[in-house]
């Protein structure tokens, strides 16, 4: 096979490269991982691998390793083994679970982030702005999708309040995940070479939205519960699937836990920090200080309660985050400082 028909071949896995490996090695994206090893597929065939020995090693970062979405260089061999991960263009990911900061990547080389929620009891404005603090430094763009449209009379409010609280320009869609028609409004994000990562609660609906956009029966799926809408994990790991309209769609686990990194900017609070910027003081804590445009625009309604209370959640989290990373990276480096300390943005100084 020549250069051109590899490169081709690639392209509909999502490559986006121009340069192919050394000889003697192959490129293939990372499709799934398991306990046993990983999936891999180069554009025409779907195989197993197992990585090289370095990336065993206990002392590597987890990051570093590979993960779903990752182009891979492989050697041949039974079964083959993945020696290098190639540079990722797009990186979403989460802090792990527990004390100890590690960074859990959730998926790599994505063009689209799609949040879905469904519009039953699952709907919670303030998680789906955890999702997009999260996705902020990816490099991915957010879309954020409401499914199970036909269980609320009131959608089109919910809708409307919504695109009121989240940033101008925000994609946000109402869609019926069985309704093929319905989803028909997703197709510019999962053009051939594009890829996206569906992430959501448990039992949003992710797999019957997987299954429908595949027009197969291919993901498991299940019922929610009835007092809180929630659903069992019946997407186990991540996996990504290659779709009829050309597109990649990596599908996830239901996430309980989405802890920040203490990397992100929360761009998507651009207006509170505006709000902040007129208070009277440079230091203002904006509670009782005089001159706080915070707590005016609280007390006349132009900020809502929850979101202020959601932005503080947010922050603290962030900074939290950012000084156990400091942390970890200080100790790498035997001690010395970082060159580009994290700033508190509310902390500025103003002439």
């Amino acid at each position: 096979m020549t250069h051109p028909e590899i490169i081709e071949r690639l392209r509909r896995i999502g490559w986006r490269g121009e340069t192919l490996p050394a000889e003697g090695r192959q490129l293939a994206r990372v499709v799934a991982q398991h306990r046993a090893g990983y999936e891999l597929h180069d554009g025409e065939h779907l195989f197993g691998a197992q990585p090289a020995g370095h990336f065993l090693k206990r002392s590597l970062d987890p990051a570093d390793r590979p993960s779903v979405g990752d182009f891979v260089e492989i050697e041949s061999g039974k079964p083959p083994h993945i020696v290098q991960v190639q540079p990722r263009r797009t990186v979403l990911s989460r802090a792990a679970a527990g004390e100890r900061y590690e960074r859990q990547i959730i998926a790599t080389n994505i063009d689209y982030v799609l949040v879905l929620t469904g519009l039953d009891g699952d709907f919670n404005p303030a998680r789906i702005e955890r999702y997009l603090s999260l996705t902020e430094g990816s490099g991915a763009q957010p879309v954020v999708l409401l499914s199970k449209l036909d269980t609320r009379e009131d959608a089109p409010q919910l809708l409307a309040a919504l695109r009121e609280r989240l940033p101008n320009g925000t994609p946000i869609h109402a869609i019926n995940g069985k309704d093929p028609a319905s989803i028909d409004l997703l197709l510019p994000y999962l053009q051939p070479g594009d890829s996206a990562v569906l992430v959501g609660s448990s039992g949003a609906g992710k797999s019957t939205l997987t299954n429908t956009l595949l027009g197969s029966e291919r993901m498991a799926t299940s019922a929610v519960r009835g007092h809180d809408s929630r659903g069992r994990h019946t997407t186990t790991y991540r996996a990504l699937l290659q779709l009829p309209s050309g597109g990649c769609l990596i599908d996830t686990p239901g996430m309980r836990e989405l802890k920040l990194t203490g990397e992100e900017n929360l761009d998507l609070f651009a207006d509170i920090d505006a709000l902040a910027e007129q208070c009277r003081f440079a230091d203002c804590g904006h509670g009782s200080e005089p001159g706080c445009a915070v707590q005016a625009a609280l007390d006349s309604g132009d900020l809502s309660a929850e979101r202020w209370r959601n932005y503080l959640k947010l922050r603290d989290e962030r900074e939290e985050q950012a000084t156990t990373l400091e942390a970890k990276l200080r100790r790498q480096r035997g001690g010395r400082p970082a060159t580009k300390p994290h700033t508190n943005r509310h902390s500025r100084d103003r002439d």
